[in-house]
C-alpha cells in the first residue's frame, strides 16, 4: 500500500481535501490512477505496492521510487 501525506510547506500543517493520484509503471498496469482526496490528518491510500510519481492538484509533486508512507509538502 502507498500513503500518501500532504503537508503544508509553510505551516508544516497537513492538507485536507488534496487531490492525489499515482503514475504507476508497468508493461499491463501502467498509467495513472484515479483520484483520492486526502483526510484530515492530510493522507491518501492507495492499493498499490509502489508508484514512479506522485501528483497533488494535477501537478507533479515527487518522482522517484514511491513506496509505503510518503509525505509531500506543498
Amino acid at each position: 500500500m502507498v500513503t500518501v501525506k500532504v503537508v503544508d510547506k509553510r505551516t508544516g500543517q497537513p492538507i485536507k481535501g488534496a487531490k492525489v493520484s499515482l503514475y504507476i509503471s508497468g508493461f499491463l498496469t501502467g498509467g495513472v490512477t484515479n483520484n483520492e482526496y486526502t483526510d484530515d490528518s492530510g493522507e491518501a491510500s492507495f492499493d498499490y505496492d509502489y508508484a514512479s510519481i506522485v501528483y497533488v492538484n494535477g501537478q507533479e509533486a515527487k518522482r522517484g521510487s514511491i513506496r509505503g508512507l510518503v509525505v509531500v509538502n506543498i
